[in-house]
């Protein structure tokens, strides 16, 4: 086989360009014809992508709670953009390589704020209101609770609509920009000081994700453990507009297009080009060599030869294999990490998800800079990167290794692993001090007894009256809590039960925190020397379309399997699930906190 090569870039024609919007030139943009000009218009670009990301995660997250969404329609919203940028990289990557990179990178532009766009659609004219049943959380031998959701709702509709086909078009956009956006920094800096520009653009999506989980947050509404089934639903109908999903949504897509026209306004080839490609050239590689004179015609015939050559090369498929296998971990670190730190050490969702924020975010943008910047100061040959990666890899799994010794033992719970004082059965919350109740366990409001025991909720606890003093609720007579050290309210009157977890007295959390942060920072060093690696082992030519195959490979081994696995096995791990009386699968509610601790070490690695 042949090596491949590519017709003459426009850079190569004329290599120093002026800046403005093609036969109008300003003077005085000229002297914002520079590569670092272009960086800072590329790393508000990848924000506001990575931003939309934030958005969208939490936009899923609310929607998952207040409807009932089909497991196919949550695979759908889940894997709609990793194969939607999957199906359109390699010709994304091989045509707009040798075309004007600018004018495809612009076009990513507008394609992210359309998508935003989408996703402020069914949030116009949506006016939140709260439908609320209410429930007695105390002991009943007469009550009737319906938990099973009403019929699908027209915005329900609207919202999987119009969520799927912004995740499409994101889908699209993001080739564009992280592909020939990269390659157009990597050609247009010294060879030395490009792991630098790729490690400030990768810590700037991060970082925008971090700042969309910021601005959502606010969005997220409604109590996590309640005895009222509170769900807050929209209803197009209305003609008030409530919630500001939109305003987000639509503050994205504003900042989005406020960048398409300076990015359009930039040449093919920046200003000082000619001099780094000159340089360049005299440490050219041999494959770079023979090619140097070579320009056949772009087509079908030569993306199918360029492709064989690279599926052929064995280091490029490896290092290809290595991004995937990136990209699996911290996907599916990002999905599983809020439900292992909730039920591991007794956090409520929402410090969950922060903290998994706190872990990743700085984390990640920490280790996707500080990787491009020691490989760029220590100017690292292709071995040397390659050893790089290969030892930042294992002192992450040290991390890892070391978080198995990290996990509190498992807390007292009745129906679980205590047996209601030897009255009831292990797997059953039904125990005879509570058949009498009618309890639900389709709303979990865990509280802890005198006894040191939790409790599902205070029905099955058998608590038969509860009291509110001072904004704390307190509960009285459970027939179930025989035990424990008898405490007054204010009053002078003995309770039973407070609402809450009991405290497992285990502190073991900062110790997780310092050993997971540090193997997020070393995993992350490997990103940016990744991409530099496969630069080096590739003719230059075809730098572009090696990209966009690891993406292709990256998301075939990566981010499309990678939530499905994470969510199966974080389902093995589930205790105890709620009764399936509504004709669905119900929540899990309690998860085996020794098998999850195993299942994150185990997938990690």
């Amino acid at each position: 086989i042949t090596i491949p090569t590519e017709t003459a870039e426009p850079e190569e024609q004329n290599l120093e360009e002026t800046c403005g919007l093609r036969y109008v030139v300003i003077p005085y943009c000229q002297r914002f014809n520079d590569i670092r000009c272009f960086l800072f218009f590329y790393c508000i670009l990848v924000m506001c992508q990575g931003i939309i990301f934030g958005l969208v995660d939490l936009s899923h997250a609310s929607f998952h709670k207040e409807y009932d969404v089909k497991t196919s329609e949550k695979l759908v919203l889940t894997l709609t953009y990793d194969v939607s940028s999957c199906l359109v990289a390699v010709f994304v990557a091989y045509y707009g390589g040798k075309m004007n990179r600018i004018k495809w990178i612009a076009f990513s532009s507008f394609l992210i704020g359309l998508g935003s766009f989408f996703f402020a659609l069914p949030y116009f004219s949506a006016k939140v209101h709260k439908s609320v049943m209410e429930m007695e959380d105390i002991c009943q031998e007469k009550k009737l609770i319906d938990v099973c959701p009403k019929s699908r709702s027209s915005f329900q509709t609207k919202y999987l609509t119009f969520f799927i086909l912004g995740k499409i078009v994101q889908g699209i956009a993001g080739m564009p920009l992280y592909i020939l956006g990269v390659t157009f920094l990597k050609d247009h800096v010294a060879t030395h000081s490009s792991g630098i520009y790729l490690g400030i653009g990768d810590a700037s999506e991060i970082l925008g994700y971090g700042l969309g989980y910021t601005i959502g947050a606010p969005q997220l509404k409604g109590p996590e453990n309640s005895t009222t089934d509170e769900r807050i639903i929209f209803e197009p109908r209305q003609s008030k507009g409530a919630g500001f999903w939109w305003i987000d949504f639509l503050l994205a897509s504003g900042i989005a297009w406020s960048t398409l026209i300076p990015i359009l306004c930039f040449p093919s080839s920046i200003a000082g080009t000619e001099r780094i490609r000159a340089e360049k050239n005299k440490h050219l590689p041999s494959h770079d060599q023979q090619l140097k004179d070579e320009q056949p015609k772009v087509s079908i015939k030569d993306l199918y030869i360029s492709i064989r050559y690279l599926i052929k090369n064995p280091l490029f498929m490896c290092q290809a294999v290595s991004k995937a296998a990136e990209s699996l971990v911290i996907i599916g670190v990002t999905k599983f990490l809020p439900a292992y730190l909730e039920n591991q050490f007794i956090l409520t969702p929402s410090v969950a998800t922060m903290l998994t924020g706190v872990i990743l975010i700085p984390g990640g943008s920490v280790g996707h800079l500080l990787g491009g910047v020691i490989v760029s100061k220590l100017k690292m040959s292709c071995k040397a990167l390659m050893r790089f990666i290969v030892t930042t890899s294992i002192v992450s799994i040290i991390f890892l290794v070391l978080i198995i010794f990290v996990h509190c033992d498992p807390d007292k719970f009745a129906g679980i692993n205590e047996n209601y004082d030897g009255t009831g059965e292990l797997g059953n919350l039904t125990a005879p001090c509570n058949s009498h109740c009618k309890c639900s366990s389709s709303i979990f409001y865990s509280v802890c007894g005198r006894d040191e025991v939790e409790y599902f909720s205070p029905c099955f606890a058998g608590c038969k009256r509860s009291k509110t003093l001072n904004y704390e609720k307190a509960y009285y007579n459970c027939s179930c809590i025989k035990n424990g050290l008898l405490s007054s309210d204010i009053e002078g009157e003995f309770f039973d039960a407070l609402p809450g977890k009991c405290d497992t007295k285990c502190y073991k959390l900062p110790l997780f925190f310092a050993f997971f942060f540090s193997s997020i920072i070393f995993s992350c060093f490997s990103a940016v020397p990744l991409n530099l690696t496969i630069f080096r082992i590739v003719p230059e030519r075809l730098h572009s379309l090696a990209l966009g195959l690891s993406y292709v490979i990256l998301r075939l081994l990566g981010t499309i399997p990678g939530p499905l696995i994470f969510e199966w096995t974080i389902q093995t791990s589930c205790t105890f699930r709620d009764s399936n009386k509504c004709g669905r699968k119900g929540r899990c509610w309690i998860f085996n906190k020794t098998y999850l601790a195993f299942i994150l070490v185990g997938i990690c690695k």
